[in-house]
């Protein structure tokens, strides 16, 4: 949500010099209001707004960008775009894993594949939209070769340089009056359409996976309304909407690995105390990273909030998006020997049969409810008529 603000703020600044907050105000409370009226189904709606307005989008930018701008080829050689780098080669890592990992975070992506009517729709789904952003991606990313080539980026004020990740706009500065009003309304309207998708996934996760359904949606609402004023207060002060992302990627890169060690049946022995540990674990290990690489404790510290971004020399970033993952399920590991080695005492000093690492088993009792047996517990599980099987079965966290 901050990035998205941020993102939609630094936009409305570069194509009309005007403040940004009154523009995000603004757009916080219309979809707080059609989403409380409308719920997760009118989020739906905009979805598909949303997708022919990016069409729309691309064709009219990509058409004036292409009559209007003039590229300088004096810039083209010593601007170094076309000569691989070992940034580039290093980002062939760390976009995938940061990406991959942080889409595991995304409620909205997974509220989408729980209402898939089939798996054959998700998969045709997913197919489409995978081809459709491939070539969006291409087309933005070419932009920022043109702002670069054409003088555009990073602008002629050295102390004030255009941030790279609005280089697109700034093409659509120069333009004519009437592209530069169009391109802001699609963007408004876009970034409104993917502001409502995290509002409805934040209130369908509190509600459904905090409170388990048994408060009312109303009031997870006004908690939401509420959240959504440090985020505003955030988006104004957030200096890149790149490092926002950066941040959440990197946790995420740290947390995820970890967590999908729990999703293999294979893994049955695998609790939530590993996750956690492993988790915070790879954070750390990001600091540790960074201390050593830099020799500096207060770099390392910088480091988990990439401070300098991605695109800089050397290996830092590339290490801490290494380190991350790395380090979370070595600590992951570590936690889990640590948790056996102490229930392995407990289980001799109380003279019982050491059972941590025994298989759980879901066996019917009767008609009406499920048993699960793991670890010596014993606890009933209501089915509520279901199938045998078809049981929720409890995770542990020890």
């Amino acid at each position: 949500m901050v990035a998205e603000l941020s993102g939609i703020g630094q936009v409305v600044e570069v194509l009309t010099g005007l403040n940004g907050l009154p523009v995000l105000i603004v757009e916080c409370v219309i979809t707080t209001i059609y989403t409380s009226l409308g719920g997760f189904r009118i989020s739906f709606i905009t979805d598909n707004i949303q997708g022919a307005m990016v069409i729309g989008l691309l064709v009219v930018a990509s058409i004036a960008i292409g009559v209007e701008t003039k590229i300088d080829t004096s810039l083209i050689e010593p601007s170094g775009l076309l000569k691989d780098s070992l940034l580039g080669w290093q980002l062939l890592y760390i976009l995938p894993v940061a990406i991959l990992t942080n889409d595991f975070f995304l409620s909205s992506f997974w509220l989408r594949t729980f209402a898939s009517k089939t798996d054959r729709d998700l998969w045709i789904g997913i197919t489409l939209a995978a081809l459709f952003i491939l070539i969006i991606i291409t087309m933005i990313g070419c932009t920022g070769l043109i702002a670069a080539w054409s003088g555009v980026w990073p602008g002629s004020d050295p102390e004030n340089p255009l941030p790279g990740s609005v280089a697109f706009f700034g093409l659509l500065e120069n333009l004519p009056a009437w592209v530069v009003g169009f391109v802001l309304v699609m963007s408004v309207t876009l970034s409104t359409a993917a502001f409502d998708s995290l509002q409805s996934a934040m209130v369908s996760s509190a509600s459904n996976d905090l409170f388990r359904n048994k408060l009312s949606v109303w009031w997870i609402r006004v908690a939401v309304v509420l959240i959504i004023i440090p985020i505003v207060v955030l988006a104004i002060k957030a200096p890149s909407i790149l490092q926002i992302y950066l941040i959440s990627d990197l946790v995420s890169a740290a947390t995820i690995p970890v967590l999908i060690v729990g999703l293999s049946d294979r893994c049955y022995w695998w609790r939530g105390f590993e996750v956690v540990v492993g988790g915070l674990g790879g954070i750390f290990t990001v600091f540790i990273f960074g201390a050593i690489y830099y020799n500096d404790a207060y770099k390392g510290a910088q480091l988990i909030l990439l401070e300098d971004g991605i695109y800089q020399e050397g290996w830092a970033a590339f290490g801490a998006f290494v380190a991350a993952p790395v380090g979370g399920l070595l600590w992951g590991f570590g936690a889990l020997a640590l948790r056996l080695a102490v229930q392995w005492v407990q289980a001799k000093r109380k003279g019982v049969r050491f059972d941590a690492l025994d298989r759980p088993v879901v066996v019917e009792s009767d008609s009406e409810a499920i048993q699960y047996v793991a670890g010596g517990d014993l606890e009933t599980i209501l089915s509520n008529g279901q199938e045998s099987g078809a049981g929720k079965v409890p995770g542990k966290f020890f």
